[in-house]
């Protein structure tokens, strides 16, 4: 019998609620969360469980942060991301939400947002910097090969642009429409 088994995420920037979901409900079923694998999740087979989950972003989490939740009645279940990490914890259905209003939410979608683009920029500057070595190869000012080479990093730099180009943009959509008042999508 196979006791493993990899649930795929949206991207927690996009579907975070669902993914939540997804994962109470793989909970009442015996599958239970495990650690954060690339693009998803690693759930371990045990007893069936009735969990809610939620996740939080912060950067350098102490002992002090991990106790400030557990009084809360949630349980560490796994974290990941180095020093902007992001860490998901479970708690009994009817448990207070980690996070309750409006303030604590924009609160924490700037930081997100912070996180994002501080990955975004550098991506971003090589990007642009790349693909103008190509433009200017193509009028004899670089040679030829300098130009394929900026070319070929700058499409290579673009694509890792997007992992936390699109989270930085969704985030700032996010933050406009709480400010405005609006429940974020």
């Amino acid at each position: 019998m196979k006791t493993t088994k990899y649930v795929a995420s949206g991207g927690l920037a996009f579907t975070e609620a669902s993914d939540m979901k997804k994962l109470g409900k793989h909970a009442r079923k015996g599958w239970l969360l495990e650690s954060f694998a690339p693009f998803g999740y690693t759930l371990r087979k045990g007893e069936p469980q009735n969990l809610i989950y939620s996740v939080d972003y912060q950067e350098d989490a102490d002992a002090d942060y991990f106790a400030l939740f557990e009084e809360a009645g949630w349980k560490k279940v796994c974290s990941a991301g180095g020093d902007s990490a992001f860490h998901i914890f479970s708690a009994s259905p009817g448990t207070r939400p980690i996070y309750t209003d409006q303030d604590s939410l924009i609160e924490r979608y700037e930081r997100e947002r912070k996180m994002s683009g501080k990955a975004a920029l550098p991506l971003l500057i090589v990007t642009i910097a790349l693909l103008l070595v190509r433009m200017m190869s193509m009028n004899d000012w670089l040679p030829k090969l300098l130009g394929q080479i900026g070319l070929v990093a700058g499409l290579a730099s673009l694509i890792l642009l997007i992992f936390p180009g699109m989270p930085y943009i969704w985030y700032t959509f996010k933050l406009n429409r709480y400010r405005s008042g609006k429940r974020a999508v």
